[in-house]
């Protein structure tokens, strides 16, 4: 961290200075602690530079010039979804930083570090990789900046980039470059990628596969005449006009030419052997060529114009992402092209114990003294267990960075973890706040047979359906759960990460485990939606998954004597949502009794398949082609703070703009201030809503409801404009303006009369005591967490 601490150690140089966009942390929740302390335990000695002020390259000289390279991060997050929010906002904190102090990094952060360790130290190699890396090795689209960019390699000049689980190849790569070898050459690591001159290939023995252009039927000749007698000529079967006209033109020319000609000697008879291989032969030949083939994406200038070929590049990529069978892939940018090495093999379970057992101070840098760091108060107290995510939700970037493919730790493992937490982490109470990682209850799930997992191409295990192959048994999670809980001095093990309720359910007695020992009387699961079309984008589980597990979880909460609530989470203007779906949801969460606090608006993070529908407009889980599936897409500003406004319908700042879109959608009738309408027509609590005349803020709709407290006639109703008096109550046989109350507005409606949808609702009353396992609670606010 200092010059000062490095002539403590009693060195002159660093072999490696890291530079990351976080407070340092050292735990292994954090990418860069994790990395530093694996290079010190290969003999390395290791600089950590954070949150370098990146006006100038002053900062990234503190350290001195390092050895074999410079490594640079963005941090644990994607510098443009650390700062900014999903209204392109800048965001007023960073949980990431001392104090939650914003501005600590630049946008773009890896670019921007990168360019300044070339600008303090010229000639030193660097070495980029964190989620930002990841996420942008290719040409992507930037929603920040609403257009697609290059490769991170491109803009940042690095001489080599990591992606995914960068152990391995970090580890190779230091040892080699220590050992003399020019980073230049190292081309062969997985989970590597680098710029080469266009056209480069390995060796002769490489082949490429083009999938620059969509594949689009030609002609197709007829078949033979098996009972012809006569030759056919063939010679012009591929154009459309050969034929009578080829021979035309040819046939005097090759009369007069042939005797000219002499005759050729007969060809001598090659005796070829014929040598029958063996199934494993075949098997073994066709591998090998497979991994020597490279697939050529469209390239940057292409996909940057053409939105179709884009989200046909997108396809290909997430094809390509099961390291048991990827291909590398390469794609140009001008002259030069960028060549991604096929994804890193998963850690096994004992290289996966090693990197977590090392010696973590497990505690922020004592340079930061008493500071709060949000993102460290959230974790201090969990335990990672594993890493990847099968479940290939669309709009989540896990699979992209982690891979498919779970990764776990060992038991002992685990339970060291834990009580190293009982025993040096300070303000530790007995209680472990999760044992989980991108997902709470994946822990040692994997396909049944590793050679059906090594050649799948599947982009989810668990949709459409759950696959067939997919252990799906929880009995080794039970057991961890039981274990951790019986150790001395914890008093309760809590589940924070979110559950895979549509796994859970094939183990009743996992779900009891958790529902009776492990939930805080809250626990987060992720719907997402309701609508099917929009979970067939999302490529999640329909609602009936979760009635299934909502009914376990009622049931064994009520065994166990506790009242305890689900807090679902949901995404506002998801690709392929309509207003249609956002509204039904919004019935959903009204007949549920749910009351949102915070909500998430979609956010399109570079690489995702659902970024690709937002940009593109097109379907990447299908074929794409210029006539394939066209994907509604939530674009403008307004929509999307609708579809967020359906979601907290409670909320009287939304009313405003929900009437507005009742109104267009033909579904006046659920405005009212009736148990069975959607939100109010007004109500005091808009008071906040409208410009009045006295400068304060008046009711949204002037005019209120008849019924609904409205003012008498001939009065002002509070906080109105000046000259806008309220109706008078309808007489018998009239019907008020389902929006305004007005008798007069009631052209701008429909005035066709229909069933509202929550007709069939029955609303319960509150009760004086609800009763056991009563009704959901209040929502609460939704913590930062990985989407599951």
């Amino acid at each position: 961290m200092s010059r000062a601490e490095m002539d403590a150690l009693g060195w002159d140089e660093c072999d490696v200075v890291l530079v990351t966009g976080d407070a340092y942390i050292d735990h292994p929740s954090f990418g860069m602690a994790l990395v530093g302390r694996l290079l010190e335990a290969q003999g390395f000695r290791v600089g950590i530079i954070s949150q370098p002020d990146w006006t100038s390259a002053d900062a990234f000289r503190a350290l001195g010039k390092p050895r074999l390279y410079y490594g640079i991060t963005a941090g644990n997050m994607d510098s443009m979804v650390n700062r900014y929010t999903a209204d392109r906002k800048i965001r007023s904190d960073d949980a990431y930083t001392a104090n939650g102090e914003p501005n600590k990094r630049p946008d773009r952060a890896v670019t921007v570090y990168a360019q300044r360790a070339r600008e303090a130290f010229p000639g030193t190699p660097v070495v980029i990789g964190s989620i930002e890396a990841s996420l942008r090795r290719i040409a992507h689209y930037d929603y920040w900046s609403d257009k697609v960019r290059r490769s991170v390699l491109t803009d940042s000049k690095a001489d080599l980039l990591i992606f995914g689980n960068a152990e391995r190849a970090l580890v190779d790569l230091t040892h080699r470059m220590a050992a003399g070898e020019d980073i230049k050459t190292i081309r062969d690591l997985r989970g590597t990628a680098f710029m080469v001159p266009a056209g480069w290939l390995p060796s002769e023995e490489w082949g490429v596969n083009n999938s620059t252009r969509m594949d689009t039927p030609g002609k197709v000749d007829p078949h033979v005449d098996p009972y012809m007698m006569v030759q056919q000529n063939t010679s012009s079967c591929a154009t459309e006009n050969g034929g009578a006209q080829a021979k035309t033109e040819a046939g005097a020319e090759a009369e007069v030419n042939e005797a000219m000609v002499e005759p050729k000697p007969a060809p001598v008879e090659v005796v070829k052997t014929i040598r029958i291989m063996s199934r494993e032969e075949r098997v073994a030949m066709e591998k090998e060529k497979h991994h020597k083939t490279v697939v050529r994406l469209p390239s940057y200038e292409t996909v940057s114009a053409d939105p179709v070929m884009y989200a046909h590049a997108s396809r290909v990529f997430h094809l390509e992402s099961n390291p048991g069978n990827a291909r590398a892939m390469v794609q140009a940018h001008g002259e030069r092209d960028v060549w991604i090495n096929p994804p890193p093999l998963p850690l096994r379970m004992d290289e996966m114990d090693g990197v977590y057992d090392m010696n973590y101070a497990r505690a922020p840098h004592p340079s930061y003294g008493k500071a709060r760091i949000p993102a460290w108060e959230m974790i201090r107290f969990s335990v990672n267990i594993m890493r990847g995510c099968f479940g290939g939700c669309t709009f989540c970037s896990i699979t992209e960075h982690e891979g498919r493919i779970i990764q776990s730790r060992s038991e002992p493992s685990i339970l060291r973890e834990i009580e190293h937490i009982r025993d040096k982490t300070k303000g530790f109470t007995g209680t472990i706040s999760d044992l989980g990682g991108p997902t709470a209850n994946m822990y040692r799930l994997a396909c049944k047979d590793p050679k059906i997992e090594e050649t799948c191409r599947r982009l989810s295990c668990v949709y459409p359906s759950i696959c067939v192959n997919l252990g799906t048994d929880h009995s080794k999670l039970i057991s961890l759960y039981r274990k951790a809980r019986a150790i001395p001095g914890v008093k309760k093990i809590l589940i924070s990460s979110g559950l895979r309720y549509d796994i859970a359910v094939r183990s009743p007695e996992y779900v009891k485990e958790l529902v009776t020992h492990h939930v805080g009387g809250l626990l987060k699961i992720a719907p997402e939606h309701t609508e099917e079309n929009t979970l067939s984008k999302m490529m999640k589980p329909g609602i009936g998954a979760y009635d299934e597990f909502k009914e376990m979880f009622d049931r064994f909460s009520l065994e166990a004597g506790k009242k305890q609530y689900l807090i679902p989470y949901f995404i506002a203007a998801h690709p392929g949502t309509t207003d249609l779906d956002m509204l039904n949801l919004a019935l959903w969460l009204k007949k549920n009794n749910f009351k949102l606090d915070q909500v998430q608006t979609f956010m399109p993070t570079p690489m995702a398949m659902a970024t690709t529908m937002y940009h593109t407009r097109k379907n990447p889980l299908r074929k794409v082609t210029a006539d394939s599936e066209t994907v509604e897409t939530a674009r403008s500003g307004k929509i999307r703070r609708t579809h967020k406004a359906f979601l907290r319908y409670q909320d009287p700042e939304n009313w405003p703009i929900l009437r507005e879109a009742l109104v267009a959608m033909g579904r006046g009738d659920l405005i009212g201030n009736g148990d069975k309408h959607l939100i109010p027509s007004w109500s005091a609590g808009e008071a906040t809503s409208n410009p009045s005349t006295d400068g304060r803020r008046g009711p949204a709709s002037a005019l209120p409801l008849p019924g609904s407290g409205a003012p008498a006639k001939g009065k002002r109703a509070p906080g109105a404009r000046s000259g806008i008096v309220a109706s008078a109550p309808p007489q018998p046989g009239q019907r008020a303006n389902a929006l305004t109350g007005s008798l007069t507005a009631r052209q701008s409606l429909e005035t066709k009369v229909r069933a509202s949808i929550l007709d069939t609702i029955k609303v319960k009353k509150p009760a004086a005591a609800p009763a056991k396992g009563g009704k959901p609670a209040r929502a609460p606010a939704a913590a930062p967490r990985g989407r599951k």
